[in-house]
């Protein structure tokens, strides 16, 4: 029902920057909380950020406050990741995903998933 498209991967140097997009398919992306997740070579799939439905909740993982904000703009049907301060620990592939009900921190209780982005950090 939900289509969600990430881009904005690619190769950075330990301590740049990159946003990452997530483009959804429904105009009803406004009633959908909003979480980015990640996974690392040889790692599970671990969270990183969520939003609820007009950014007023947000929540992340201790390893990434401070250095990333998560963001939406429900009229462009749009999340982002700001990912500063990088280091090589960052590197994973990086999902976007959707579920209808308040922010959580486990993936499986995400309904929807994008087909993920790949964030690779060099020394």
């Amino acid at each position: 029902q939900v289509q969600l498209v990430e881009s904005g991967g690619g190769l950075v140097q330990a301590g740049g920057s990159l946003r990452l997009s997530c483009a959804a398919s429904t105009r009803t992306f406004s009633h959908f909380t909003m979480g980015w997740f990640r996974q690392g070579p040889g790692k599970e799939r671990e969270f990183v950020a969520a939003i609820s439905w007009f950014g007023r909740d947000t929540d992340y993982a201790d390893s990434v406050k401070g250095r990333f904000t998560i963001s939406r703009d429900n009229a462009k049907m749009t999340l982002y990741l700001q990912m500063n301060s990088l280091n090589f620990e960052d590197t994973a592939m990086y999902y976007c995903a959707a579920r209808r009900g308040r922010v959580v921190v486990t993936a499986g209780d995400y309904e929807f998933w994008g087909q993920g982005t790949q964030v690779t950090v060099s020394y």
